[in-house]
């Protein structure tokens, strides 16, 4: 299902043949490193360039045999190449391989994963600035509060996914880091040099220090910071399911013609993209643990992180990219329902003044706790009869006591709630 939606340069970079292609790469780079020092003659290195090449089918078929994923690559290589593939992989052993072109492959995922989130950021700035004015009502706890706009709830996910950008991005290059080693990360039989030529060539920087492998720290930072964008979409599809309820539908998703919403009843008009996003980011947060479990590996090396790896990074970076996809769809496509959203903000008779007129009576001169029973006397009716609050605190003699007429119903005026919207908006350059 994830991959119909997913854009071929992400299901390119996991595919087998990319994988390989990727190692050919590290292996030749080697070789050049090695011909500059005159390891490898420049004749043999000129063969190994233009015969170099593998079948994915003819790699399996050897590995078949050797149960060795890195020996049946070489194998494979060297039909083609002939004697001077004896110049290949000289000094290495196989993680100088895998680690290097597997940080190659997550660089590109995570900057594919980047282009969507900047087009997700530029649709919810667009969304900002549409509704930069449409009044609806706040919900804490989910209980009506104070009156906010849509605008500011979409701006607060522009400044989320602006921070989930610069998180991403400092996690790219924690994985951008390649070794070439050797067995133990002590360079024994291959020379640093070859390392700096072969990570400068792939645009990766090499590691400080290594063991025979690249410390999974980097694979757990990149996975938890995939868990983390995850989770944000999460939280904003939470809010458009919760908007798109039939007793709040102040916003939804798009409902193409054609589209069915059940089996038995034909009038629903279901959020699923919005809950197939919250589904999946759990998987996010899950694979983000397995990662976690990575970091901890026995002495200079142990295996027990590689069969984890081929599941949960492939799969991470295509869910999230897909979740990436379908979310920025649904937002370009929001249906938004300003006059619901008015007629929400009125539901409650003008209880979401309460705070205003809490503090136009302590300005003159109630204590915050008298001043706080008054309101609440009033509120509290309200709540269980419906009455209009202006009306009770207008029949309340104690409150008109100290407040008039006039000041009571400048109290109740929407317009105060965005007197410093604009304010908020000049942060974005807005």
């Amino acid at each position: 299902m994830i991959d119909r939606y997913t854009l071929p340069e992400m299901k390119a970079i996991w595919s087998q043949v990319n994988k390989f292609r990727k190692w050919l790469e590290v292996e030749i780079c080697v070789c050049e490193a090695l011909a500059e020092k005159g390891v490898v003659p420049n004749d043999a290195l000129r063969e190994i360039k233009e015969k170099a090449n593998f079948t994915v089918e003819r790699i399996e078929e050897i590995e078949a045999v050797t149960n060795h994923d890195v020996i049946a690559f070489l194998t494979c290589v060297a039909e083609y190449v002939g004697d001077a593939s004896k110049y290949i992989h000289l000094g290495m052993t196989s993680s100088d391989v895998l680690d290097t072109a597997l940080a190659v492959q997550i660089k590109e995922a995570g900057e594919q994963i980047l282009h969507r989130m900047h087009k997700l950021r530029d649709v919810l700035l667009a969304k900002a600035e549409e509704h930069r004015y449409t009044i609806m009502i706040g919900r804490t706890h989910g209980i009506h509060a104070e009156p906010t706009t849509f605008g500011l709830k979409m701006l607060l996910w522009v400044a989320e996914t602006e921070r989930n950008i610069k998180r991403l991005e400092n996690a790219i290059a924690t994985i951008s880091a390649g070794k070439i080693s050797g067995a133990v990360g002590t360079y024994a039989n291959i020379d640093p040099s070859v390392e700096e030529h072969v990570c400068a060539r792939l645009g990766l920087k090499p590691a400080r220090v290594s063991t025979q492998v690249l410390q999974r720290d980097r694979h757990a930072e990149f996975m938890t910071t995939l868990a983390v964008i995850g989770s944000s979409l999460d939280k904003f599809a939470t809010e458009i399911r919760n908007l798109q309820r039939t007793d709040i539908l102040e916003a939804e998703e798009f409902f193409k013609k054609g589209q069915k919403g059940s089996s038995a009843m034909p009038h629903k008009r279901n959020p699923i993209t919005t809950e197939r996003i919250s589904g999946l980011a759990r998987l996010l947060r899950g694979n983000a643990l397995a990662a976690l479990e990575n970091v901890a590996l026995w002495h200079e090396r142990d295996i027990s992180h590689s069969s984890v790896e081929r599941v949960i990074i492939p799969d991470s970076t295509i869910t999230l990219d897909y979740m990436l996809y379908k979310f920025t769809n649904v937002m370009e496509n929001l249906i938004v329902y300003p006059e619901n959203m008015k007629k929400n903000l009125e539901k409650t008779h003008g209880l979401i003044f309460s705070q205003r007129v809490l503090l136009a009576l302590v300005d003159h001169g109630l204590t915050r706790e008298k001043a706080y029973a008054l309101v609440q006397r009033n509120a509290m009716q309200t709540w269980n009869t419906g009455a209009d609050f202006r009306q009770l605190l207008l029949d309340d003699a104690e409150v008109m006591d100290i407040l008039s007429e006039k000041e009571i119903n400048e109290l109740f005026d929407f317009g105060y709630h965005l007197k410093h919207v604009d304010d908020i908006y000049k942060r974005f350059g807005l």
